[in-house]
């Protein structure tokens, strides 16, 4: 199965699962140097499809955020919970993105002197 990922590297909290413009949000701690944010997108993936990752290749984007996957033997319903926004954080728990969860940003600040 060939589905897009959209890789967030350096991240705090790595992990796979939510969605952006389409495609399956990854964060990993990798930074983007010398392929390492790439090869540990495709080492998450693969531990979230619970697949080895010789069987997760890279078909486009070796240099971009936006990346084209496939995954052999991927379930689509395993695509379709990662992508509704239940991910599975390096340690294997299993979290709801903040987004998804209700959580909402703060609005503007408000009081004296401050529009």
């Amino acid at each position: 199965m060939r589905i897009a990922v959209w890789v967030r590297p350096d991240s705090p909290r790595p992990g796979v699962g939510g969605e952006r413009d389409g495609a399956l949000v990854v964060r990993v701690g990798a930074r983007a140097v010398d392929g390492k944010a790439t090869e540990a997108a495709l080492a998450a993936v693969a531990a979230a499809f619970g697949t080895r990752r010789r069987a997760v290749t890279l078909v486009a984007g070796a240099s971009s955020r936006a990346k084209i996957l496939e995954v052999e033997g991927a379930d689509p319903a395993t695509l379709s919970r990662l992508l509704t926004g239940v991910s599975e954080d390096s340690s294997g728990t299993s979290r709801t993105s903040g987004w998804r969860a209700g959580r909402r940003c703060p609005g503007p600040a408000s009081g004296p002197g401050r529009g």
